[in-house]
C-alpha cells in the first residue's frame, strides 16, 4: 500500500453493516425445522431428588444428562461445568433439560409441565459466604477455584520498620456484556458429523468443549463462525455452554435445531464480569514514600470455574500497575459462589485490579496531604525496570510524554487546583497498562497459533485463521497488514470467515492478541509469499507462532519471568460535576492518551477508544447490577442502564506511536486497554467533588448520599 499502515481505509464490512445487508445467524437461518428451549433450575443450590416429565407429542424431545453420548461435562480450562445438571444444581438458571420441537407454543407448553423436586442447600451468595463454607464445601476443599501467590522483593521487613501503614479495601461489581446480538446457535447433522453455526469468539474453543461430551473425534465436529454483533468476552466461553445441550439434541434427533436466547433470558442466565474485593496494605517511611504493598485479591467466580483462573492471573499480574515498587506480595484467589458463572469481559481482570491500585494511590496521596499526580511520579516505570513477576519492561515507556500531552489536552493541573475550592466539581487522572496476548507461556505452549495465506491464480490472497470479526475490525486490519507486506492492492486481499474445517487454529479472539500476535503471523507469512511470489499460480504459506527472543523465560510453577511480551500504556482524565441535591454525577470531560505500538488503522483504533471509554464509564456509574434471591434484579434493558450518546461528552484522545518489534508493523493490543483506566479516573474525579475517597464502582447516587454530610 502506498500510504502509512495507520492511514484509514474503508472497512471490509462497512457497506454491508451500514446498509443493513449483513446477515447474522437469525438472518441466515430464519426458518428452522426444530427449535430448542432450555429448562433452567429454579433454585440456587441443591440436589435434584426427582423429576417428572410430561408425555410429549411425536417430533418433540426432552434431552437431559442421560442422553449425553459421552461424558456429561464441557471441556473448558477444567471440566467442572456439566452439559446438563444431573444430581447437583449450583445456580439458579443452570440448564437441566433442552426441549426440542417444531412449534414454539408446544415447546412452551411442555416446558410448563416439567417438574423438578430439589433438596435445597444454603447457597453462597457472597465471597464471605464462600470463604466461610456456608452450606459446606462445593468445590475442592475450600471453595477456591484457583490461587496465585507472587512475592517480589522482601515485604515483611518494610512493614516491620514502617513509619506508617495505610490499608483499604476496593470493590467492583458485576457487569452485563450487552452485545447487540444475543447468544445464537444453529446446528445440524451431516455425514456422521456435527456442524454448528455460532455467533461466538472462539470456534476452536467450542469444538474442544464438545469432544468428550459427544465422544467424537475433533475432526467430526465442525464450527462455522457467523457474523457476530459484538461480544466483549461474553461469547468466549458461554457459547460452549449452549452448544453442549444443542449438540446432544442434534446427535440424538439428527435434524437441524436453532437455539437463540431472547434478551431477557440472555441477561438473566448468561455470564457476567467477575466482581472483586481487593485489599491493599501499604508500608510508608517518614517522608511518605512507599516501601511495600501487601495485596489480597478475591474474585467471585460464580458456580463453575470457566476461565476464572486466567482472569485471576491477569488481575494478579496487573495489580501493581505502572509503578516500580520494590517490595510487593500479592495473593489472588477466585472463589466458587452460587451465582451464574463469571467469565471473560473486556479487560479480563485488569479493570478490577487497576481500579483498586489507582484508587489506592489516590487514597495514599489524600491521607498524606499530597498532590495525587505528583505523588505518583517517582514510581512510574521506565524501560528496564522489573515487573512484579521479576520479568522486565523491554519497551521504552512513554508515560512522561503521555502525561504532558494529557495535561495540555485536559487542563488538569489548573482545574485540579481550582476545584479544591469549588464544591461538587472534580477532576481525576489514572495511569494504566495492559499486557498484549496470553499470560506467561500461554501463546507458546497452549495456543500455538497458525495461519494460512492462500493465493489463487488471479493473484488474490486469502487470510485463513480462527480469529473472528466481531466489530473490532480485524477483517480490515489483517488485510491491511498483508496488503502492505505484499505491496498488493487492498482490494485483492480477503479475510476468510472462520470455519474449523478449513482454517487453522490461530487461537481465540481474546486477550488483545489478534493484531499484536496473529497479525504479526499474517505479516511474516505475507513477507514469505512476496519473496516466493509466482504470478498466476496458486500458492499456500503456513506460518506458525514463534516466541519473541527478547523475553525473560516464563516459569509457570514459580510465576516468574515475563508475564507478557509487551504492554500497551494509557493515561485518562475525567472531569465531573455532582448535583448537590440528587447526587447524580454529570461527566463534563473525557480525555485519553494511549500508546499501543502503532495503530494499524487510526480510525478503527479511535472507534475502540470511544467505545471502550463509554463502556467503562457505564461500568463506573450507570450499570447497577444487583443480585438477590438467586437472580439479577436488573434483568431487562429497561432496568439495566447502559450509556447512550446523551450520557457522556465526546472523548478527546491522542495516540503516541512506539513500534513493537514483534507486533504487526509495530502494533500492540488496543481493544481491552482502552477500557482499563476510566473507572479509577472517574472515581478520583468524584472523590475530589465530594471530598472523600471512592472505593467501589459503580458510583451510585445513593452511595454518595451516604458518604457525604449533606446526604445523611
Amino acid at each position: 500500500m502506498p500510504h502509512s499502515i495507520s492511514t484509514t481505509v474503508r472497512r471490509k464490512d462497512a457497506v454491508a453493516k451500514a446498509a443493513g445487508t449483513m446477515e447474522y445467524l437469525s438472518d441466515q437461518f430464519p426458518v428452522s425445522p426444530l427449535h430448542g428451549k432450555c429448562y433452567y433450575s429454579s433454585i440456587q443450590r441443591g440436589l435434584i431428588e426427582s423429576v417428572s416429565l410430561p408425555e410429549v407429542p411425536e417430533g418433540y424431545h426432552i434431552l437431559g444428562a442421560d442422553d449425553v453420548p459421552g461424558v456429561n461435562s464441557l471441556h473448558m480450562i477444567i471440566e467442572d461445568w456439566p452439559v446438563f445438571a444431573d444430581k447437583e444444581v449450583r445456580y439458579l438458571g443452570q440448564i437441566i433439560f433442552l426441549i426440542v420441537g417444531p412449534e414454539k407454543d408446544v415447546i412452551l407448553d411442555i416446558h410448563r409441565k416439567i417438574r423438578v423436586n430439589y433438596k435445597e442447600i444454603p447457597p453462597c451468595t457472597t465471597l464471605e459466604d464462600s470463604i466461610a463454607l456456608k452450606g459446606g464445601v462445593q468445590h475442592g476443599e475450600d471453595n477456591v477455584f484457583t490461587r496465585y501467590d507472587i512475592h517480589h522483593g522482601q515485604v515483611d521487613p518494610p512493614f516491620e520498620s514502617a513509619h506508617r501503614i495505610l490499608e483499604k479495601e476496593y470493590y467492583t461489581g458485576h457487569q452485563e456484556h450487552v452485545y447487540m446480538e444475543p447468544q445464537s446457535l444453529f446446528a445440524h447433522w451431516e455425514d456422521d458429523s456435527f456442524i454448528l453455526h455460532a455467533s461466538a469468539q472462539c470456534p476452536f474453543y467450542i469444538r474442544k468443549s464438545l469432544v468428550n461430551a459427544l465422544g467424537m473425534e475433533p475432526e467430526k465436529i465442525r464450527i462455522i463462525q457467523t457474523p457476530t454483533g459484538g461480544a466483549f468476552g461474553g461469547k468466549e466461553h458461554f457459547p460452549d455452554v449452549l452448544a453442549g445441550p444443542l449438540a446432544v439434541a442434534v446427535y440424538k434427533v439428527k435434524k437441524p435445531i436453532k437455539l437463540v436466547l431472547d434478551r431477557k433470558e440472555d441477561m438473566a442466565y448468561s455470564i457476567k464480569r467477575h466482581p472483586s474485593a481487593i485489599h491493599i496494605k501499604t508500608a510508608l517511611d517518614k517522608e511518605g514514600k512507599i516501601l511495600a504493598h501487601d495485596i489480597d485479591i478475591r474474585l467471585d467466580g460464580g458456580a463453575y470455574s470457566s476461565c476464572s483462573a486466567v482472569v485471576l492471573a491477569r488481575a494478579v499480574f496487573t495489580v501493581g500497575n505502572v509503578y516500580n515498587i520494590k517490595n510487593i506480595r500479592i495473593a489472588g484467589r477466585a472463589f466458587c459462589t452460587n451465582k451464574p458463572p463469571s467469565d471473560a469481559f473486556r479487560g479480563f481482570g485488569a479493570p478490577q485490579a487497576i481500579f483498586a491500585m489507582e484508587s489506592h494511590m489516590n487514597y495514599l496521596a489524600y491521607e498524606l496531604g499530597q498532590d495525587p499526580l505528583a505523588f505518583r511520579q517517582p514510581y512510574l516505570m521506565k524501560q528496564g525496570d522489573p515487573t512484579t513477576t521479576d520479568g522486565k519492561i523491554h519497551e521504552k515507556v512513554m508515560l512522561p510524554e503521555m502525561t504532558k500531552r494529557i495535561l495540555e489536552m485536559s487542563g488538569y493541573g489548573k482545574k485540579y487546583q481550582d476545584y479544591k475550592n469549588i464544591p461538587y466539581k472534580g477532576i481525576g487522572l489514572s495511569y494504566f497498562f495492559h499486557g498484549s496476548g496470553f499470560t506467561g507461556n500461554g501463546e507458546r505452549d497452549l495456543i500455538k497459533a497458525r495461519i494460512y495465506l492462500k493465493k489463487d491464480h488471479n493473484d488474490h490472497v486469502y487470510i485463513y485463521g480462527s480469529n473472528v470479526e466481531m466489530g473490532q475490525g480485524i477483517s480490515t486490519t489483517f488485510c491491511k497488514v498483508a496488503s502492505k507486506a505484499l505491496d498488493l492492492p487492498f482490494e485483492q486481499v480477503h479475510f476468510v470467515e472462520p470455519d474449523t474445517e478449513i482454517v487453522p487454529d490461530s487461537g481465540p479472539t481474546v486477550a488483545s492478541r489478534s493484531i499484536s500476535v496473529v497479525g504479526f503471523l499474517v505479516q511474516k507469512a505475507a513477507e514469505k509469499l512476496k519473496k516466493d511470489w509466482k504470478s498466476g499460480e496458486e500458492q499456500t504459506i503456513i506460518q506458525d507462532y514463534e516466541a519473541p527472543t527478547h523475553m525473560v523465560p516464563w516459569d509457570q510453577n514459580t510465576l516468574k519471568g515475563d508475564a507478557y511480551p509487551a504492554y500497551s500504556w494509557g493515561v485518562n482524565v475525567i472531569e465531573v460535576e455532582v448535583d448537590p441535591i440528587t447526587f447524580e454525577v454529570n461527566t463534563k470531560g473525557i480525555w485519553g492518551v494511549y500508546e499501543m505500538g502503532v495503530p494499524i488503522d487510526r480510525q478503527i483504533v479511535e472507534g475502540q477508544i470511544i467505545g471502550g471509554m463509554v463502556q467503562a464509564l457505564g461500568y463506573s456509574y450507570l450499570e447497577k447490577l444487583e443480585f438477590s434471591d438467586g437472580r439479577f434484579r436488573q434483568a431487562t434493558m429497561s432496568d439495566y442502564m447502559i450509556p447512550t450518546s446523551m450520557d457522556f461528552p465526546s472523548t478527546k484522545s491522542a495516540i503516541v506511536d512506539n513500534p513493537f518489534e514483534y507486533g504487526a508493523y509495530g502494533a500492540k493490543g488496543a481493544g481491552e486497554m482502552v477500557f482499563d483506566g476510566a473507572a479509577p479516573a472517574f472515581g478520583a474525579a468524584v472523590s475530589q467533588a465530594v471530598d472523600t475517597i471512592i472505593d467501589e464502582v459503580p458510583v451510585l447516587p445513593e452511595t454518595l448520599m451516604e458518604l457525604t454530610d449533606e446526604g445523611r
